[in-house]
């Protein structure tokens, strides 16, 4: 991936600058005019650094590059400037884990070290080999100035080793490389390669055709994983813009949970194909159909890609990746959070980005979108625990969840909505646009049924609180229709900061009053799951006054129908170990 962050901007300025080629360069500048000269003292308070998602003491992260399970242990490579708390000077820094909570850090991994690499290695992918080699797939910069992208590979230098220390890079590097007609500057992010039975390595490589805006998965195929072959047509392509950091995978049946490794073939699977779209900032996918033979991958949902997106995460995740574990028999899903506050902040607090907590995903009972739900493992982290069970916030009231220190907590709860009568009606205009209905419908506005939820992270005179709600609508058909926010908009009394709403769609059936929320709140950052993993949203916030013993947690319901909260249950998480780069 390149040159990150989320910054306001039209979409036709980003249009135009994607179609110069420009896009990373022109953001980094509009960040630089944005940041403020002077940086509050409450953003240099430790207590904003995260306690329990990953983050190393100092300097700038990005995202996952290669995540594997290898030989008793899961390896965590990922973007990271050495010299700064902004993108630059990138290298792959190396942690490793027994359990994908506790990390121990060890020497980068891969730095830029030969021709085809030597002004930078970006992002890419592990493959483990039938011999049970890994090989890594990278991209490389070739060249001062430009950003002309090309492919590599690495191996272990030592693959009896199994914390991976050391890496070799063949001399038949690079292993593909920008042809006639393609944008070289729009040509990076080498996923996992697979094979479907037929002799023949697979792999994609993120791209944008010239002079338009259709994003492409660019196929290869290789019989030694040496060779590579660009096929004649992409495995898919949309006109959205660039597509970075793709991933390409099988799913089990829907409603099973397990994993399926990259390369198992079946009849029967459904795959999924992902993009991180350089325009907007989020990571989308689809559920669909490849064909070995065809080499064409179809959307189960012919609009998809453009329209009725589905996304991992509707908040601040970007430049996913996942893996499969052979260990547990699941698929992982791991993001990145960029800060949302000033480039100044960053540089005055020498540090920038966190990793989201891992998530195990697999194929919903309807098999029309994926669930997510943080791993098994994260549970070890609870600590002392409170509940509340069976009481009812009429239209308008709230209650604080006392008896723990809830800055650092795992939120758990259950909620119940006796009637669905006074659900607001449902404006199609807003059908594809949840976010923008979360800002006009907020938490402060009030309506029918909800909003109701949790108010996090939040000052004793409520002056400063995150919201993360649910709000029910009924369609043309009366159909119940639910949202789920993040409203940070109130999260700091700190001026100049990046407060989005964040907001997806909830594809559940509330007819039976019923619906879960989960958030990990952790200091600065905010990550919910509704519905069970249905709808996931993280928010990065920085509060002034509800940081560390200041911070409390309440249940509010700001709609015009008794909410029940059936049960809640609050742990406060510890530190895991976390010693990265």
């Amino acid at each position: 991936m390149g040159t990150p962050k989320r910054v306001v901007a039209p979409l036709a300025l980003l249009l135009l600058l994607q179609l110069a080629g420009a896009s990373h360069e022109v953001r980094r500048s509009l960040e630089a005019e944005a940041a403020s000269p002077s940086v509050p003292a409450s953003i240099l308070s430790p207590l904003l650094r995260t306690g329990y998602h990953f983050q190393p003491p100092m300097n700038w992260i990005n995202e996952h590059t290669g995540p594997l399970y290898y030989k008793g242990w899961y390896h965590l490579f990922y973007q990271y400037n050495p010299k700064g708390a902004v993108w630059g000077n990138i290298i792959w820094a190396h942690s490793v884990s027994r359990d994908l909570i506790n990390w121990i850090a060890l020497d980068p991994a891969i730095k830029p070290s030969i021709p085809t690499d030597q002004f930078g290695v970006w992002s890419g992918s592990a493959t483990i080999l039938p011999n049970g080699t890994v090989a890594m797939l990278y991209t490389g910069i070739d060249r001062p100035g430009t950003n002309y992208q090309i492919q590599n590979i690495a191996f272990p230098k030592d693959p009896s080793d199994p914390l991976l220390r050391e890496w070799v890079k063949p001399g038949y590097n690079p292993i593909a490389v920008p042809e006639a007609g393609m944008n070289a500057t729009q040509f990076r992010d080498p996923t996992t390669a697979w094979h479907a039975g037929d002799g023949l390595w697979r792999m994609l490589v993120g791209g944008l055709k010239p002079g338009t805006l259709r994003g492409m998965a660019i196929l290869y195929r290789s019989r030694d994983f040496k060779h590579w072959v660009r096929a004649k047509h992409p495995l898919h392509s949309a006109l959205t813009g660039m597509w970075e950091c793709p991933d390409f995978f099988p799913v089990r049946e829907p409603g099973k949970t397990n994993g399926l490794d990259t390369s198992e073939f079946g009849p029967h699977y459904k795959y999924v194909l992902k993009n991180s779209l350089d325009l907007t900032r989020y990571d989308y996918y689809t559920v669909g159909t490849y064909n070995n033979r065809t080499e064409r991958y179809v959307p189960d949902n012919p609009t998809g890609d453009v329209y009725q997106r589905l996304q991992y995460d509707y908040g601040n995740f970007y430049a996913s990746k996942t893996f499969y574990d052979p260990a547990k028999n699941r698929r992982v899903l791991l993001g990145w959070a960029n800060e949302s506050d000033s480039v100044a902040h960053d540089n005055a607090k020498g540090w920038a980005g966190i990793h989201a907590i891992p998530r195990k995903i697999w194929l919903d009972p309807s098999g029309k979108q994926l669930l997510q739900w943080p791993v098994e493992e994260l549970d070890q982290l609870r600590g002392k625990a409170v509940s509340v069970g069976d009481k009812v916030v009429k239209p308008g009231q709230h209650f604080e969840v006392t008896g723990l220190q809830s800055y650092q907590s795992d939120v758990e709860v259950s909620f119940e909505v006796p009637s669905l009568d006074k659900a607001e009606p449902f404006d199609p205009a807003y059908a594809n646009d949840a976010q923008k209905l979360c800002g006009m419908k907020n938490a402060d506005v009030k309506g029918g049924v909800g909003p109701f939820g949790l108010w996090v992270l939040a000052s004793s005179n409520l002056a400063e609180k995150t919201a993360v709600f649910f709000r029910v609508f009924k369609d043309g058909h009366g159909k119940p229709l639910v949202l789920m926010c993040s409203d940070p908009t109130k999260s700091s009394l700190t001026p100049g900061l990046y407060k989005p709403t964040f907001a997806g769609f909830v594809d559940t059936d509330i007819s039976s009053g019923k619906i879960s929320l989960r958030s990990l709140i952790d200091r600065s950052v905010v990550e919910s799951f509704g519905a069970g993993g249905k709808t996931c949203i993280l928010s990065r916030v920085y509060p002034s006054m509800a940081i560390g013993t200041g911070a409390h947690l309440y249940v509010f319901n700001n709609g015009d129908t008794d909410i029940k909260v059936s049960k809640l249950t609050a742990w406060e998480m510890k530190k895991p170990m976390m010693n990265g780069a």
